[in-house]
């Protein structure tokens, strides 16, 4: 594996909560690259389950429902890329393409800059009619560029799903970083110290 996991004990602020009696108590993995030219952090749901290998992409999958998100690094040559130049020259007909036959029907419904811990990153999302999961999903894709490498975490659920998935995605792309040592959590409170597992 190309990451080392550490569990924290944490009180989920949920962004629309109204009130601090709404937090709901969770745990969260915390997988970091131990590789020193692919740094990570990836923070999520403790729940969820982690597969990758050294130079591959990592995955996370909650076990009971369609919901996954993969992160990926590559070399890239672009080291003045930017969020906002990438919003601004985003090619939809050309996203769209990369999408549409894995994903039937793929449509772009966002674009934005979002934050990682550790920085802007461009963000697109769109649905799809159908899937190999044979169900139409909500697709979330966000990227960014340190120095010489490309980040990218993409996320699939079931858009039938999304008052329940979307706070997890927006939970775990808000705490991807770029760096190895990134501290969790941004949106959580940590009530117990993290411990090595």
């Amino acid at each position: 594996m190309t990451f080392a996991r550490t569990t924290a004990f944490l009180a989920l602020l949920p962004l629309l909560a109204t009130s601090p009696a709404s937090a709901q108590s969770i745990s969260v993995s915390v997988s970091r690259s131990i590789l020193a030219d692919q740094p990570y952090t990836l923070i999520y749901p403790d729940f969820m389950i982690a597969t990758g290998a050294a130079g591959e992409p990592v995955t996370i999958n909650h076990p009971e429902a369609p919901l996954q998100c993969t992160s990926e690094i590559v070399q890239v040559e672009d080291t003045g890329w930017t969020a906002q130049s990438a919003l601004d020259n985003l090619d939809e007909g050309e996203v769209v393409k990369g999408w549409i036959d894995r994903f039937p029907g793929f449509t772009i419904t966002n674009k934005a800059i979002t934050r990682y811990q550790s920085g802007d990153a461009l963000l697109y999302e769109g649905t799809s009619t159908d899937s190999p999961m044979d169900m139409p999903l909500t697709i979330v894709h966000t990227e960014t560029v340190d120095g010489p490498r490309g980040y990218s975490l993409d996320c699939l659920y079931a858009t039938e799903y999304e008052q329940q998935a979307r706070p997890i995605v927006n939970f775990i792309i808000a705490n991807f970083s770029t760096h190895s040592d990134a501290d969790c959590c941004v949106g959580m409170k940590v009530e117990d110290t993290a411990t090595p597992q």
